[in-house]
């Protein structure tokens, strides 16, 4: 009875031997196949949710022919998803969160108004660019004491810059009396006065009221204007009047009309009325020295008057 119990192991173990062969012998081909199904084994250290959630090395099994179930299990947790759970789960949370999510609440109650800002005026600005010009000044000054050398001096000061430019040589003054101008003749108007009414100026050194002549302290653009009134009644009574008598109104520099540039009017005697005005208006750059004059030239054949209060007025407009 005993020898056939142990008959009987021997053949239970032979048969489970067998068995094992085979097995073994299936999984070593399929480790062939896919040589990545395996991965590293069970990290005693590390806790079974970081196992889990964490992506473990794949490694090459020590002996492809032993089966380790625990690491079987692992690599079936870990296998690669084809995107159908995560397309399910996803589709439970959205029907979640449509369940969950309402209609948007009506707004909040307007905020109380900000503080109104500063007004900001032309004086307001105007007086902070100052500022800032003194600020730049002494900032200069202190560059200017440590090193004088590498910064120019300031030419004006602060105090000295005003928003509106003095004007340095202006004039306005009236022709004293009548000068009568020959037939043929070419006549410098000299003999001028200042005005006495309000509103008539004489700024400057420069008009001579006895010559009629002003002269230029500095170089520069000059502006000038004459109204010179024309009394030609005699002639018009006595003469017959031709087309081609006229007179002509010229301010001219150095009393050379041909040479330098003239500001020059002609009006004909016989389309006008006994008394007319001629205006010459116009701008001329004179050196410093150099002075300019009214001049009235008669080409009719009688003399002409020009009257008193007749208008000469000049100003300096820049250099």
């Amino acid at each position: 009875m005993k020898g056939c119990t142990w008959v009987f192991v021997a053949t239970l173990l032979c048969q489970q031997f067998c068995l094992f062969r085979v097995t073994a012998a299936k999984r070593e081909r399929k480790m062939k196949k896919e040589p990545n199904q395996y991965t590293e084994p069970f990290n005693a250290t590390l806790s079974n949710s970081e196992e889990l959630h964490g992506h473990p090395k794949i490694l090459e099994s020590p002996d492809p022919r032993i089966a380790d179930p625990r690491r079987t299990w692992i690599s079936f947790v870990h296998r690669p998803d084809d995107g159908n759970t995560s397309k399910r789960r996803c589709k439970g949370k959205d029907k979640k969160l449509r369940g969950l999510v309402g209609p948007p609440g009506p707004p909040g109650p307007q905020g109380p108004p900000g503080a109104p800002g500063a007004e900001v005026t032309r004086e307001v600005l105007l007086q902070e660019f100052k500022e800032i010009l003194k600020a730049i000044e002494r900032r200069a000054s202190l560059a200017i004491s440590a090193h004088p050398s590498q910064l120019p001096p300031l030419l004006l000061s602060l105090e000295e810059v005003s928003p509106h430019r003095r004007v340095e040589e202006a004039f306005h003054c009236k022709l004293k009396g009548q000068v009568i101008v020959d037939k043929k003749t070419l006549v410098e108007l000299q003999n001028f006065q200042s005005p006495l009414a309000k509103g008539a100026f004489l700024r400057g050194t420069g008009l001579n009221l006895a010559t009629g002549r002003f002269t230029a302290p500095v170089s520069g653009i000059y502006q000038f204007s004459a109204n010179v009134h024309i009394d030609h009644s005699e002639l018009k009574s006595k003469v017959q009047l031709r087309a081609r008598d006229n007179v002509r109104v010229l301010i001219c520099i150095e009393s050379l009309c041909h040479r330098y540039t003239s500001l020059e009017v002609i009006a004909g005697l016989e389309s006008n009325s006994k008394i007319f005005t001629i205006y010459v208006h116009g701008l001329l750059q004179l050196q410093a020295g150099q002075y300019t004059s009214i001049f009235v030239d008669n080409s009719a054949g009688a003399p002409i008057t020009i009257q008193n209060g007749s208008d000469f007025m000049g100003m300096l407009m820049g250099a």
